[in-house]
């Protein structure tokens, strides 16, 4: 999620045709379901997932901080072209990524593109701060432009960069810099609490790893285990399946498509994800309960975030 526009293809603004690329309407047409309309984890949702932002939501807040962005960097005279939330869709809706929690759930997906995902859903992201000169950084983030270098062993920047980025000047054209620059101003003036979504994340961190020890679960993976073997795949879990996957390529490979879909169809006659997935719920409804007025407090503030987000224009 963009959630602070830190990340993102970017370049430098100005031109016409950038503006009129901005006017372009987001094809939506790659954008996660909020509840999943295929595969092995069809119709299923997590309780967790109703405090976090669907993508969809999560695109609106971003549009509002990009807005916001943009007008306090114009009032330090610079012109900037932020990415645009919605053009580069992650694969899944949010952080719990039910899709592939418990490992490849969509064999028709599968079919095509092995462990892989389509190119649509992988297109890779140029750091934001790559595209913007040395004081649109500072300006954008309070912090100094890092130094972009290639990895080691690589040939030519692709966007990697160490060392810890020092403090921002302390202000440009007369202006004091905000604090985080207009990023950070930005989140403060939507009321974006950051913690938040971390906070959810953690307890269904939680949740997965205490589901997993439960004796259905235990039973339903020494199951697909077992089908596995039948088919002769030696592999204890889906998770150590999906690194096989990737053992000889990017996931995509005719191995890795055959292994893909062995693995699906032992899931879907162990009935490993519908059993894992009752378990792990009845998890978190049990964390729900035990932390329920810190999410209450929680889906509070997002409701405040949405509305403050969609008021801006």
């Amino acid at each position: 999620m963009l959630a602070a526009i830190s990340l993102g293809a970017c370049s430098s603004s100005g031109s016409a045709s950038d503006s009129a690329k901005d006017k372009t309407p987001i094809d939506r047409a790659n954008w996660p379901a909020e509840v999943p309309t295929s595969g092995l984890v069809k119709g299923l949702e997590l309780p967790l997932e109703s405090y976090l932002h669907s993508y969809a939501d999560q695109v609106a807040v971003d549009t509002a901080l990009r807005t916001l962005q943009t007008r306090c960097m114009s009032e330090y005279g610079l012109t900037v072209d932020l990415p645009r939330p919605g053009a580069n869709p992650p694969p899944h809706s949010n952080a719990l990524s039910i899709e592939r929690r418990y490992g490849l759930s969509d064999r028709a997906q599968a079919q095509k593109y092995g462990y892989g995902l389509p190119k649509e859903l992988t297109r890779s992201l140029v750091s934001v701060e790559e595209g913007l000169s040395g004081i649109e950084v500072e300006v954008l983030t309070g912090r100094k432009k890092p130094e972009f270098a290639p990895p080691k062993g690589g040939k030519g920047a692709d966007g990697h960069f160490g060392g810890v980025p020092e403090p921002a000047r302390a202000e440009h054209n007369g202006k004091k810099l905000h604090e985080g620059g207009c990023a950070g101003w930005s989140k403060r003036w939507l009321k974006v609490n950051e913690e938040d979504p971390g906070f959810v994340s953690g307890l269904a961190s939680t949740s997965l790893s205490e589901s997993r020890p439960l004796k259905p679960v235990e039973e339903a993976l020494k199951s697909w285990s077992a089908c596995m073997n039948d088919k002769g795949r030696k592999v204890a879990d889906p998770y150590r399946a999906m690194e096989q996957g990737y053992a000889d390529g990017d996931g995509t490979t005719k191995n890795a498509i055959e292994l893909a879909l062995d693995d699906i169809d032992c899931k879907e006659q162990t009935r490993l994800i519908e059993v894992w997935f009752k378990e792990e719920s009845a998890v978190q409804k049990r964390l729900i309960e035990e932390n329920k007025d810190q999410l209450a407090a929680i889906k509070k503030r997002m409701g405040e975030v949405l509305t403050a987000a969609k008021a801006v224009k």
